[in-house]
Formats: C-alpha cells, structure tokens, sequence
C-alpha cells in the first residue's frame, strides 16, 4: 500500500507563505487523485484541495480559493501545497491523501502523519 509523509509545516506570519510537500511511496497509487485536508484544534477535518491524477484538473474549498495552489511532480512522487495570504484561521494540522484507485469517485483511503502550520497576527 501507499505511504505518505508530510513536511514543510512550521509558524508563519499572517499575509505569508508556506509550502508543504507530501512524499508519496508506491508507484501506482501515488498517481491516483491526491488531497490536502486540515484540521483545526476544536473542529472536524476540512477538505482543503485536490489534483488529479496527472495533474490536468483541480479544485479547491471556497475558503481558500485564489491563495492555495496544489500541484504535484509525478517524477519526484511528491505532492505540494503551496500557500500565500495565510490567515490566522489556516492554522491547522494539514494531511496529505491519497485515492485508494484511478476512478473519479474513489476514496481517500491512504493518509499521512499531519503537519502542523500555526499562523501568528
């Protein structure tokens, strides 16, 4: 099966910037529809952005549309988040995904560790 591991999460400013990458293992699976979700203290985990398997399609959560940008390299097997015009309510634990298979409406079946991104004002 696949495995995920997250880094690039740390403290930033409001109006800043942060990258997170997602190292993903297993061929195969690494190349179905990936995602980033998070996780605020206190709250469910939110869907935050997704790309498909070659990279030709994504979409995003209304809130943060215009400051995310996900993208992946399928030479490197890694997934990025790269985030701008941060604010004080993206901070969260944020998790890598992965589909367990190549259909459109697959699950997220493979999960990384999380991490975390705090936001200071």
């Amino acid at each position: 099966q696949v495995q995920l591991v997250e880094s690039g999460g740390g403290l930033v400013q409001a109006g800043g910037s942060l990258r997170l990458s997602c190292a993903a293992s297993g061929r195969t699976f690494s190349r179905n529809r990936m995602g980033w979700f998070r996780q605020a203290p206190g709250k469910e985990r939110e869907f935050v952005a997704s790309i498909s398997r070659i990279g030709g399609s994504t979409y995003y959560a209304d809130s943060v549309k215009g400051r995310f940008t996900i993208s992946r390299d399928s030479a490197k097997n890694t997934l990025y988040l790269q985030m701008t015009s941060l604010k004080f309510e993206d901070t969260a634990v944020y998790y890598c995904a992965a589909a367990g298979s190549s259909v459109v409406n697959a699950r997220w079946d493979y999960w990384g560790q999380g991490t975390q991104v705090t936001v200071s004002s």
